[in-house]
């Protein structure tokens, strides 16, 4: 089926909700331009400087931080929960050493708007550009958070890509 585009907070609840269960799939390319997935529970849809934005945190130790560093893009791709599997796969495996398309049997395909993979077969796509970055500073970051989510160090990076297309199937809320 083909996607139609929709509203950046069209389906909010329900990308929240999937995220905050099973994660959602961030997309982009390697530097020989290779698609790459990770799994990604943290995150959130908002405005920034007057536009639709997509947060997302990425540590600089995984493999899909050298390839948002490089190409300034990524895709935010909604999985059905039948796809659980499939997230918990490319949440546990690094893309320098596993094909996750292949290794999930998923379809990449370029996005529409940005130069990063798309997941065909999640019936929501959200394409985003870089606009900003910044890192976590562990000074700054509540004490319980530090201990809770950095033990080891390993802070993220949030990147702030601007939504340029927000694209889903036309029954994605009964696939979700």
């Amino acid at each position: 089926m083909s996607k139609q585009a929709i509203r950046h907070t069209e389906f909010f609840a329900e990308v929240m909700e999937i995220m905050g269960s099973q994660g959602v799939l961030l997309g982009a390319y390697d530097a020989a331009g290779k698609p790459n997935l990770m799994t990604i529970g943290w995150g959130t849809i908002g405005i920034g400087w007057g536009k639709p934005i997509w947060i997302v945190l990425v540590r600089p130790s995984r493999y899909t931080y050298g390839c948002i560093e490089r190409q300034g893009s990524f895709t935010v791709n909604i999985p059905t929960r039948a796809m659980a599997a499939a997230c918990a796969l490319c949440g546990s495996r690094s893309g320098r050493d596993t094909d996750k398309f292949a290794a999930c049997r998923l379809t990449a395909e370029k996005a529409t708007t940005v130069n990063a993979p798309a997941v065909v077969e999640c019936p929501i796509v959200y394409e985003c550009r870089v606009v900003h970055s910044n890192d976590v500073l562990p000074p700054r970051l509540a004490e319980e958070i530090r201990a809770g989510a950095y033990p080891g160090g390993d802070f993220h990076r949030i990147y702030w890509g601007e939504i340029l297309a927000a694209r889903a199937e036309r029954n994605a809320a009964a696939l979700l």
